[in-house]
């Protein structure tokens, strides 16, 4: 039986009291293109008495420029400072990446972005061939069916480290109108980007192209980028004893150096954390990330609790193939959960098609042309009719009309997809889920993207959300480069957690209302869905807020 609205509201209600957050407003959001971000003055770190403010207030941080220093912040110089005399090993770092990733890859090539962090001693520790990838992938194969949908925040972000630039020479789709109706025919919402005088609302990009962008700006940034990737496993870490730490702080280093150069590498390294490779190497870094996915090793190695849930829910994904281009991203509201054709360069579209395990278990196994006629019919007229203008449609439409100038969109019909013709991938299915950490930092520890959280993926944010974690990680460490900070001190990664936390909770709470909202099949609750739909079309106000909204431009979707 689907989860009931009012249970899914005291479960996030309760997700965000575990997380030491207050509850937050869901808000409208577009599929894949919507930041947010909490404020440097919001608080959400083991202090139990700080409350964090509303959602409505959680947008983008404060710009930050990737490719200069901060005013008046000096030139590091060369490698990290040695500790009394005694130069760092080969096998000390100052940041261990642990998942060569997507997010991974991205704090990595930010930090070697960065005038402030650039020389820092960086390793990533992944066993993935993928990493061994050195060239632009051929845009004339087949599609991979793992696809991301880049927010314009995101988009800036990678401009800004110096990678998008290698994303445009390989396959990418941008999109500039979006559809998105309910299964029940009463409303549905259309979003072109010349609404607010943008070109485009996102940008679908496969995800092994975005690891392989990441990879040759790493190239370009490090002549040695062999030697910064670690093909191996994590097998264990150890922390710093607090104990040590106290006697490290009592007795100065250069005292013990004078006796013999082994205590000092020795009291060196115990306040560096230890990592056991699987190749039988150890190393030893100031900052461990933990950017290895939804079953982090690192985040249980560090004892770190996480909330969440199971949906009863499996989504499908895979590439199809269609008569001409399709240039527009849709996303259909099913009883069992949303479907969405989003475009992924030339005649093809990825699928992401969310339903209940034995569903897509059956899907899965069908024949190619069986599950293209599925996928056809889900899209068409399953369920109900299409959306039709109605008597209410226009008459909304000229009650909100000498509010502002009008939306392009808001003169738009509502469309039919186009049809897919073949199955060009293999079918891939997982099961979905929400997770949030706890804690996103501890001493010479943090975690980002799936590390600290995952949500559901009816709008494509989880990526982005990553994405974000790694833009904020990489400028917090800079921050504490450029004052001689440890990089690994707990108050200095905090700031970190509270810049990510209440964005990354916020939205696991629209995305999990948003998943029971559509769980439910009830007269009364479709009404208001539809309401919803007429008022994001018509109200051209309305309308231009949610885009600009979702563009990072509007601290709210509502009016202000």
């Amino acid at each position: 039986m689907a989860p009931q609205p009012a249970r899914g509201a005291a479960a996030a209600h309760s997700l965000l009291r575990r997380t030491r957050c207050a509850p937050l407003h869901p808000l409208l959001s577009l599929h894949g293109s919507v930041r947010w971000s909490a404020p440097a003055s919001l608080n959400c770190s083991a202090s139990s008495q700080t409350r964090c403010s509303a959602a409505a207030n959680l947008i983008r941080p404060t710009a930050r420029d990737f490719s200069s220093a901060p005013a008046g912040a000096a030139e590091p110089q060369g490698a990290p400072a040695n500790v009394a005399g005694v130069k760092p090993g080969d096998d000390e770092l100052d940041v261990a990446i642990v998942g060569g990733g997507m997010v991974g890859l991205a704090v990595a090539c930010a930090l070697s972005n960065m005038p402030l962090t650039k020389h820092l001693r960086v390793a990533i520790i992944d066993s993935s061939p993928a990493l061994k990838s050195r060239g632009y992938l051929r845009k004339d194969g087949v599609p991979d069916s793992r696809v991301s949908t880049v927010t314009p925040a995101t988009i800036s972000f990678f401009r800004d480290i110096g990678a998008w630039e290698h994303i445009i020479q390989q396959r990418h789709a941008f999109f500039g109108k979006m559809q998105v109706w309910d299964y029940t025919g009463l409303g549905y919402t259309r979003y072109n980007a010349r609404d607010v005088c943008k070109e485009y609302l996102g940008c679908v990009v496969e995800n092994k192209v975005l690891c392989n962008s990441l990879l040759l700006r790493l190239q370009e940034q490090k002549e040695d980028i062999e030697k910064m990737i670690y093909p191996t496993r994590l097998v264990s870490l150890a922390f710093p004893s607090k104990s040590r730490q106290g006697t490290a702080g009592l007795k100065s280093p250069s005292t013990e150096a004078d006796s013999t150069g082994h205590t000092s590498e020795a009291l060196r390294r115990s306040n560096l954390v230890k990592l056991d490779l699987s190749d039988g190497q150890t190393l030893y870094s100031k900052l461990v990330i933990g950017a290895d996915g939804s079953k982090s090793n690192v985040r249980q190695t560090a004892g770190i609790k996480t909330s969440g849930w199971s949906y009863p829910q499996s989504a499908i994904i895979c590439t199809v193939e269609h008569i001409a281009e399709n240039d527009c991203a849709w996303q259909r509201f099913l009883p069992s959960g949303p479907i969405a054709l989003l475009p992924i360069g030339g005649n093809f579209s990825n699928i992401v098609w969310t339903m209940s395990p034995e569903e897509a278990s059956r899907h899965k196994s069908t024949s190619p042309e069986d599950f293209v006629k599925s996928v056809n019919h889900a899209l068409d007229s399953v369920h109900g009719p299409h959306p039709n203008s109605s008597s209410l449609d226009r008459y909304m439409e000229r009650l909100f009309s000498g509010i502002g100038d009008t939306a392009a969109s808001t003169q738009e019909c509502f469309e039919v997809p186009p049809k897919a013709i073949g199955l060009i991938s293999d079918r891939m299915a997982f099961p979905l889920s929400l997770m949030h950490s706890h804690d996103y930092v501890s001493k010479g520890l943090a975690l980002v993207g799936d590390a600290a959280h995952t949500v559901h993926p009816l709008a494509g944010q989880g990526v982005n959300l990553g994405f974000g974690d790694a833009a904020a990680l990489a400028n917090v460490i800079s921050e504490g480069v450029s004052v001689g900070a440890d990089i690994g001190d707990l108050s200095l990664l905090s700031r970190y957690e509270k810049d990510r936390k209440a964005a990354n909770i916020a939205m696991a709470a629209v995305l999990d209302g948003f998943q029971k909202m559509y769980s439910v099949d009830f007269g009364p609750l479709n009404v208001l869905r539809a309401a919803a739909f007429h008022g994001a079309q018509f109200i051209s106000p309305l309308k231009k807020n949610i885009i600009s909204y979702a563009m990072g431009d509007r601290k709210s979707p509502l009016f202000s």
